[in-house]
C-alpha cells in the first residue's frame, strides 16, 4: 500500500490494445503440491487503502499452488469494517478457507479503498467470516505460529503497516511461549521482506501512516530484514492483461482490477505494483530482478526515512534487469486462478 488513490472519472478504452502490447498467457492451473518443502509465509497486509495488496495475495496463493510457498496466515494491519471478511474471500477462492484471520485488537488504522472494491468482493463472493470479531487477535496470531514452527524458517512479508509487527516485538511470554516477542521473533523468523521506505530517502505512505511503529520496528527486529521501496513499485505497471482475458470470470481478483483501474488516469497503464514486488522477493528471493544495497533505515518522528550505509542492519532492493521483466512476470502471475481440488 502507499498512497490514497484519487478518484476520477476516466473512460477505459483500448483493453485489447494494451493486451496486445504485454502478450500473457495464464499457464496450465497446478495441483496443489505438497507444502513440506515450501517456505513458510506470514502475509500482513493493510488490504484496503490500495488494491496492489489484491494482486500481492494472488501472487502468494499462485507459489502456494506451485509448492514454493506455505501460508500461515493472512494478518490485517487495518482494522476497518469487513477486513477480515476481504481476506477470507481471497484465502476461500483460493481454495484454503482455512487460513487463520489477524487482525490487530489494540489501536490500528482504518483507512480503507475509496473505490469500493472491497464491498464488492465481499457482496459477491463467497467467505465464512462474516464480521470482524470472528478474526484472531493479530499478536495472539503471530505468537501461536511461530512458537511451533521450525528455528530461524519462518518469512513475515508485510505490505502494509508495521502496527502488528511492532505489537509482537513488545508482547510478553504467554501460553504459546515462555519467550517475549523479541526472544520469539528472533528465534523463529528467518527474514522480514517489507514493502516500506523510499530510497535513498523519502516520505512513503506504509511507513508514515504508524510512524512510531515503524521505527520500534526496525529499531529492534534482529532478522534480516529487505526493503522493497516505493521506487520499485513505481515503475511496474500491471493488471490490464488480467482485466482484458475474456477467459478468466467470475474471479475477485479480475473484479477488483476491473473495478479501479478506470477511476484513475494514472493507472490507464496498469496499476503501480509496489505490493507484489515484495512476495515475489519474499519467496522466490531478489536474483535475478534485483541485487541488495545493504545499509540500516532510519526514520524520524514524522515517518520521513534515509538510509545509513555505514551500518550493516538491513537492506533495500536496487533494479538489476529493466523492470519490464518483473512486470510481464507480476501480470501472469497475477491471472493465476485457483489450483484443482
Amino acid at each position: 500500500m502507499i498512497q490514497r488513490l484519487p478518484i476520477v472519472i476516466a473512460v477505459f478504452i483500448l483493453f485489447s490494445a494494451c493486451n496486445e502490447n504485454t502478450p500473457v498467457k495464464e499457464p496450465e492451473t497446478p495441483a496443489v503440491q505438497n507444502t513440506s518443502h515450501a517456505h513458510p509465509v506470514i502475509f500482513d497486509s493493510d488490504m484496503g487503502p490500495d488494491y496492489d495488496d489484491v494482486g500481492a495475495i494472488t501472487m502468494l496463493h499462485s507459489f502456494a499452488d506451485d509448492g514454493s510457498a506455505n501460508i500461515l496466515a493472512t494478518i490485517a494491519s487495518t482494522k476497518y469494517d469487513g477486513v477480515a471478511e476481504v481476506l477470507d474471500v481471497f484465502n476461500t477462492y483460493f481454495n484454503r478457507p482455512d487460513i487463520p484471520v489477524g487482525l490487530p485488537s489494540q489501536q490500528a488504522s482504518e483507512l480503507r479503498d475509496n473505490q469500493h472494491w472491497t464491498d464488492s468482493v465481499r457482496k459477491n463472493y463467497p467467505h465464512s467470516i462474516k464480521n470482524n470479531s470472528e478474526a484472531e487477535d493479530a499478536v495472539e496470531l503471530y505468537r501461536k505460529i511461530l512458537a511451533v514452527q521450525p528455528d530461524t524458517s519462518v518469512t513475515i512479508i508485510t505490505v502494509g503497516f508495521l502496527t502488528n509487527i511492532s505489537n509482537l516485538l513488545k508482547s510478553s511470554s504467554d501460553k504459546y511461549s515462555a519467550l517475549n516477542g523479541k526472544d520469539l521473533v528472533a528465534k523463529k523468523v528467518k527474514k522480514l521482506v517489507s514493502m516500506a521506505g523510499k530510497f535513498p530517502e523519502g516520505s512513503e505512505f506504509n511507513i508514515k501512516i504508524d510512524a512510531p511503529a515503524s521505527i520500534f520496528v526496525y529499531e529492534n527486529f534482529t532478522r534480516p530484514v529487505i526493503f522493497s521501496g516505493f521506487e520499485i513499485g513505481e515503475k511496474i505497471k500491471t493488471g490490464i492483461p488480467l482485466i482484458s482475458d475474456s477467459s478468466i470470470r467470475n474471479s475477485p481478483v479480475k473484479d477488483v482490477f476491473r473495478i479501479c483501474i478506470p477511476m484513475s488516469k494514472e493507472d490507464s497503464a496498469g496499476r503501480m505494483s509496489w505490493d507484489e514486488t515484495a512476495v515475489l522477493v519474499g519467496v522466490k528471493g531478489h536474483e535475478p530482478y534485483y541485487t541488495l544495497n545493504e545499509g540500516a533505515i532510519t526514520i524520524n518522528n514524522e515517518g520521513y526515512n534515509k538510509w545509513d550505509s555505514v551500518n550493516k542492519k538491513h537492506a533495500h532492493l536496487v533494479v538489476k534487469s529493466s523492470p519490464g521483466d518483473v512486470q510481464e512476470l507480476i501480470n501472469r502471475l497475477i491471472m493465476h486462478q485457483p489450483a484443482k481440488k
